[in-house]
């Protein structure tokens, strides 16, 4: 027989059900090879799935993977987030002192701290050091092209590596980003040959409680 495992949909930065940003949150994972969690990546086709594992070292809570629909990731934002929560909810983990859990993923360990207060429980991480460089001009002008559109230089667009590694473009605002149609095919080959993750892009909002309008893409990753 086969063993069941439980796994949640978490929202992530949202208070209100099927908002935010989901993850699917797969518990007592430790069995299951990677192709296994592989396929059950594909299957919920989120942005990202993580499986739960016992830690490999005392210094760490717990153990985390990460798929998108098509690759594993060494780490990701609102995955460890997201994870983090349904740990705690599912009574998997306690804080440490300080009120705080460690994580083991990929890029190593990464403090996740817990704050309680009057409007519920945040969460908050450690981002690890990015590593930054410059794309380069020709690289910016293929990316104009598949994009449809110029692309702001200030900041320069560069290739960020977190763990995944993100082509992040800056555009002209808000709008911009949200009338944004990539060609995904040539977008999913560009990554491939940049070995990178995905293009993220941002713009600001000239004015309102909003400050910037952020979208991510990873088609390379089955992420669209």
């Amino acid at each position: 027989m086969k063993r069941a495992h439980d796994y949640k949909v978490v929202d992530v930065f949202t208070s209100r059900p099927l908002a935010g940003n989901p993850v699917a949150v797969v518990f007592d994972a430790d069995g299951l090879d990677s192709d296994t969690m592989q396929a059950v990546a594909r299957w919920t086709n989120l942005s990202e799935t993580t499986f739960v594992l016992a830690p490999t070292t005392p210094a760490a809570d717990y153990r985390l993977r990460i798929f998108t629909p098509r690759s594993e990731l060494p780490f990701a934002g609102h995955p460890t987030l997201g994870s983090a929560h349904a740990i705690l909810e599912a009574g998997r983990a306690v804080p440490r002192e300080g009120g705080r859990l460690v994580q083991q993923c990929g890029i190593g360990l990464v403090d996740v701290t817990i704050e309680d207060g009057a409007d519920g429980r945040q969460l908050m991480f450690e981002l690890p050091s990015a590593r930054i460089q410059p794309l380069p001009a020709a690289e910016v002008a293929e990316l104009e092209v598949m994009l449809g559109c110029k692309l702001n230089h200030e900041p320069a667009p560069a290739i960020v590596n977190v763990g995944p590694i993100w082509v992040v473009l800056p555009m002209k605002d808000a709008t911009a980003v949200l009338d944004l149609r990539p060609d995904f095919a040539r977008l999913a080959a560009f990554e491939r040959r940049l070995g990178v993750t995905g293009l993220t892009v941002f713009g600001r909002y000239p004015q309102g409680d909003l400050a910037m309008e952020v979208r991510a893409f990873a088609p390379s990753c089955g992420v669209e």
